[in-house]
């Protein structure tokens, strides 16, 4: 039995693998640069812009009554202790009814599996991919986006807290408009589509966040069928 995310990429998005970096796996997209880069990491104000983008990217992708799915993947050896430590936090935190939580769905496989590579055992990583299908009113996602973007950072929203040899992605999934966001860091996010009219109005109205360093790529997908668009 296919889980509701495996249907879904076979359905939609045929031959993605969920990883980073989305956008060069998967066209169309757009990555967007989210946080200001001339700005230090000590500044007070490094994150401010970041976490603007992002919950206004976030609201532009996401309608209140889109079904979606919260995909988090946590990465870990077989023996780290934070899948001992209650690694459902996360869904603890940010999911506003926790007799939600009752249907959260759970898959396990090697890292390697999840890049697509063969890697040598001792350096075998698990990948414990946690997806709850809820909608966004269901979600403290302001905060969450606000976790995410602090995730580099000595900042109490940290998400893994003390465990530096571990990683964690969160995605979230719009089932009804056939939309992935990928907020990656505090740098910037990616939004795919399985169809680029989907997210034109973003290629468009959010034009100047683009990262520039893919902005060649992107517009040449945008700008194919729409030659006035600067």
């Amino acid at each position: 039995m296919k889980y509701p995310l495996q249907a879904f990429l076979a359905n939609n998005f045929d031959g993605l693998i969920l990883s980073p970096a989305l956008f060069y796996s998967w066209n169309p997209g757009i990555r967007f640069e989210i946080s200001d880069p001339a700005l230090s990491a000590h500044d007070p104000n490094c994150l401010v812009q970041a976490h603007h983008r992002a919950i206004t990217l976030f609201n532009e992708v996401f309608d209140d009554k889109d079904e979606l799915l919260l995909v988090t993947d946590i990465v870990a050896r077989p023996t780290s202790s934070i899948l001992q430590q209650k690694p459902l936090n996360l869904y603890r935190k940010y999911v506003k009814d926790k007799r939600n939580l009752y249907q959260l769905q759970l898959e396990t496989f090697s890292y390697g599996e999840y890049l697509e590579e063969d890697l040598d055992e001792e350096d075998a990583m698990a990948v414990h991919r946690f997806s709850l299908k809820c909608q966004k009113t269901d979600l403290r996602f302001v905060q969450l986006l606000q976790a995410i973007c602090y995730e580099d950072f000595n900042h109490p929203t940290t998400i893994l807290k003390k465990n530096p040899e571990s990683g964690i992605e969160v995605y979230f999934i719009n089932l009804s408009k056939k939309l992935i966001f990928h907020l990656y860091d505090d740098r910037g996010c990616d939004v795919l589509a399985a169809d680029q009219e989907n997210i034109r109005f973003l290629y468009e109205q959010y034009n100047s966040w683009i990262l520039d360093y893919d902005r060649q790529e992107i517009d040449a997908v945008f700008q194919r069928d729409s030659p006035g668009i600067p």
